[in-house]
Formats: C-alpha cells, sequence, structure tokens
C-alpha cells in the first residue's frame, strides 16, 4: 500500500526571485508542496523581489484577509527619466538632467507623498477598468484614465542619494528609500509622482519587499530552500501573527463552529478580523464583531 502525501495546511513566506510574477510562483509551489491549493495574498511586480505570502491547502482561505495588511519595502528610484511602466522594465519616454535637484526638494516632494494621498496607480498595471485589466489596455493602445484611489503611506525615507549617469549620458539621481504603506500602494507610482514633483520625471529601478502585516524578509525563503525542504508556517501559527487571538472554551467552540452568533468580549469590538481558538489552540475560525456578536468569515475547525 502506498504512503499518501499530505501537505500540512498553512502559510509559505517565499522570498520572490526577480523576474518571476506571483503566478509563476504559485505555479512552483504547487509542484514543490504537491498539492493544487496553493494561493498568494497580494502580487509583486515581476521586477520586485522579496516577500511573498502563499497559503497552502486550509490556509488559502486566510489569503484574502492578510492581502489587506501593511507592506514595507526598500527600493531605488531614478530621478531623471520616465518610462512607460513607471519602473525599468518599460522603455524610457523622456529623459532630464536631474543634478540640479536638491536633497531639500527631494524631502518636500517625498513628504507631499506620506500619509493619506490620493494616487493614480501605473497604467502597466492589474488594475481592472470596466472589467478589462489597465495593462491589457495600455498594450492595445488604448487612450484611457484609472481613477485616483486612496491610499496611505505611513513612512517615505530616504537613506541615500547617488548621482549616476543613465545609459543616454542624462545625469540622473539614484534614491534609496524605504516605504511602509497600506495594501493597494504602487511604489513605482510613488516614483512616477516624486518625479513629476520634481519636474524631471522618475521611475522606480529596483524593489525588494521586506515585511506583509506580521511576515518579515528574515523567515522567508527561496524556492531553492523550499525545494530541499518545504518550510510551513502552522495555520494557526499564522493566524496568531496576523490577528487578534479569542481563547474560546469547548462549549462556545462548539457554537461558533456550527454558525452560532455569540456574544463577542468588548475588547474585540472594534479589532477587524478575529482569529478564534479551542482549548486544545487550533484555529476554528475567522470573525468579525457585528452589533457585539461574532459573525463567522471562514471556518477551519
Amino acid at each position: 500500500m502506498t504512503q499518501q502525501h499530505t501537505t500540512p495546511d498553512g502559510l509559505v513566506i517565499v522570498d520572490k526571485p526577480s523576474g518571476f510574477t506571483s503566478h509563476d510562483v504559485v505555479a512552483k509551489m504547487r509542484g514543490i508542496a504537491r498539492t493544487r491549493r496553493v494561493g498568494h495574498a497580494g502580487t509583486l511586480d515581476p521586477m520586485a523581489t522579496g516577500v511573498l505570502v502563499l497559503g497552502v491547502e486550509k490556509a488559502t482561505k486566510l489569503l484574502g484577509y492578510l492581502a489587506l495588511t501593511e507592506k514595507e519595502y526598500l527600493g531605488t528610484i531614478r530621478l531623471g527619466q520616465n518610462t512607460v511602466t513607471d519602473d525599468a522594465e518599460g522603455e524610457i519616454t523622456s529623459s532630464a538632467d536631474a543634478s540640479g535637484v536638491t536633497r531639500d526638494a527631494v524631502d518636500a516632494g517625498i513628504a507631499k507623498l506620506t500619509g493619506d494621498i490620493l494616487q493614480v496607480p501605473s497604467k502597466v498595471s492589474a488594475i481592472k477598468i470596466n472589467g478589462v485589466r489597465s495593462y491589457k489596455r495600455a498594450r492595445d493602445g488604448e487612450d484611457f484614465e484609472i481613477p485616483a484611489r486612496p491610499v496611505t503611506v505611513s513612512s517615505f525615507t530616504v537613506y541615500d542619494v547617488r548621482d549616476a549617469v543613465a545609459e543616454d549620458g542624462t545625469p540622473v539621481l539614484d534614491l534609496v528609500v524605504s516605504v511602509v504603506c497600506s495594501s493597494g500602494t504602487y511604489i513605482r507610482a510613488l516614483a512616477r509622482d516624486l518625479g513629476a514633483d520634481l519636474g524631471v520625471g522618475g521611475h522606480l529601478t529596483a524593489l525588494r519587499r521586506t515585511r506583509v502585516g506580521p511576515y518579515k524578509i528574515d523567515s522567508a525563503r527561496t524556492l531553492d530552500q523550499l525545494q530541499q525542504e518545504l518550510t510551513v508556517m502552522p495555520i494557526a501559527d499564522a493566524a496568531a501573527a496576523a490577528f487578534p487571538r479569542w481563547d474560546v472554551d469547548a462549549k462556545r467552540a462548539r457554537l461558533l463552529t456550527n454558525g452560532v452568533r455569540l456574544e463577542m468580549p468588548e475588547e474585540y469590538a472594534n479589532r477587524g478580523t478575529v482569529a478564534v481558538f479551542d482549548p486544545e489552540g487550533r484555529l476554528l475560525t475567522l470573525v468579525e464583531a457585528v452589533k457585539g456578536k461574532a459573525k463567522s468569515l471562514a471556518v477551519f475547525g
């Protein structure tokens, strides 16, 4: 009798390589984990590297809730050139001498892009406009507008400013930056908007995501490492790291898994998604408080 392979339920924190789409990584993980049930909590552009959170088996149900959490990035913004894609993947559309841009001007431009802002996503992005992906409309040569969306940039810091010369001979400035932002924020749009504000154009030349919610780059593994040893964060640990934890007794556990809307302790009233655990420490369900009662979002127990 052959032993059946079972893949544990949980999260896999991948250090995505450059040149891979998020879908490529999911496809690779299906082979490594030997299961079709793999999904990701928010995409990462092909050029970018770093934290990509994948869910395996039952943990795929967590992904939609994890996708809404805060992200952190390290990147390089080149001032002095615009590109079609707002990053180094696209062809250059304009160049301007950026050597006269002062650090004070950079800091003032960054201050305008920090806090609660309205951002127009890049045209070459996966945003849907009337049901069609924006990048497809752009590829087909359509003229269209993407509405601005509210995003939060809680921190936008310049670590280093380097003088450089672009391939076409244009004097440019390379800014090494870190950004902490809400889900749905485009770092390449920040690069484009900073360049526009400074009058020289700008695009993103490198990007590394160092954190998604509580999951950091130091716990991420490359695809090669995962091929050698599949490291899965158990679903209970993953949920406890990401959401407020509500431990219930056996009776409440039974009622909650049967969909009964129990009264929630007041401390969880405005905490958003809450993870419920049984007396054995197993993840039972994700709930949110609606009129003081637990409304089930996803059941695991």
